[in-house]
């Protein structure tokens, strides 16, 4: 959806933008499949276990059915809602047999569509669900499997989509939105097409207060602090950090350092993705 941009009225209204939310059919989510949203606050036991989180607006966790098992059963696009958790917006489906699930809508899904999961090809359109192996090369994909079986786990995040490049023996070749080229059993499900709201990322908050309203809360950088709260730390002014790399408030090292370390399935990623460095480069 198009991004909106008020009158600068004020120093927060100068910077900021919101969503345009005219794609949304209702307000209220369904009332079977929602959850309250407890807040930790970044602390486990108390103790701050991840920083610069808390506070934050009160939120119900929508129940989405990330492997739609119901197979060959038509579903019916009842509305398409907001989500607060996601940038994606929620489709409500409702089957042929009464049932009702949320998935993540499509770019290009509308209200009365049709949409099916299956183990057997069927209409190659947006929102229907097939393995990898039977969808066609070229076809953009969205919500995939690693697994078969464990529901998606991929490429769920608002405007991204991914794209079958070939089908060759147990395995199909899928270019990530990052880039990455990997291989993923063709037994795996993916739902066809992109990700709604796809101008998500343009957003510009503005100001503090809509940051703290997402239960982000201020940080600190390490060069403005004291040498012992930070490696960072110490100085006069506008001082360097003193160091050949940066380093974490524990004294690890910290931004492009490889975190990934022997783990099985990279022998079925064909191409790493390309760094942020590089396309700078």
């Amino acid at each position: 959806m198009p991004i909106k941009h008020y009158k600068p009225t004020n120093k927060g209204r100068r910077l900021s933008s919101v969503q345009d939310f005219r794609d949304i059919t209702r307000h209220e989510p369904e009332r079977g499949l929602i959850l309250a949203k407890m807040n930790k606050a970044g602390r486990t036991g108390g103790k701050i276990t991840v920083r610069h989180q808390g506070g934050g607006e009160k939120r119900y966790i929508r129940i989405i059915d990330w492997n739609r098992s119901k197979y060959d059963i038509p579903a019916r696009v009842a509305t398409i809602e907001y989500d607060p958790n996601r940038g994606a917006r929620l489709a409500l489906l409702i089957y042929a047999d009464g049932a009702k699930s949320y998935m993540i809508a499509p770019d290009d899904i509308k209200v009365g569509d049709s949409v099916v999961s299956s183990k057997t090809l069927g209409e190659i359109k947006s929102g229907n669900r097939f393995p990898l192996g039977l969808i066609p090369p070229g076809i953009p994909v969205y919500d995939l499997e690693l697994t078969q079986g464990k529901g998606a786990q991929l490429v769920r995040g608002a405007g991204v989509s991914a794209v079958i490049m070939a089908v060759e023996g147990e395995y199909a070749q899928i270019k990530m939105p990052s880039g990455e080229i990997r291989l993923i059993p063709k037994n795996c499900m993916a739902t066809i097409g992109q990700v709604s709201n796809p101008d998500w990322g343009l957003v510009r908050w503005g100001k503090a207060g809509r940051t703290r309203l997402r239960g982000i809360r201020p940080s600190v950088r390490g060069k403005v602090m004291n040498p012992v709260d930070h490696p960072h730390g110490g100085g006069e002014g506008k001082n360097p950090i003193g160091l050949k790399h940066p380093k974490t408030p524990w004294g690890k090292p910290a931004l492009g350092v490889k975190t990934r370390k022997h783990k099985g399935s990279d022998k079925l990623i064909l191409q790493r993705r390309i760094s942020k460095k590089k396309k700078r480069q």
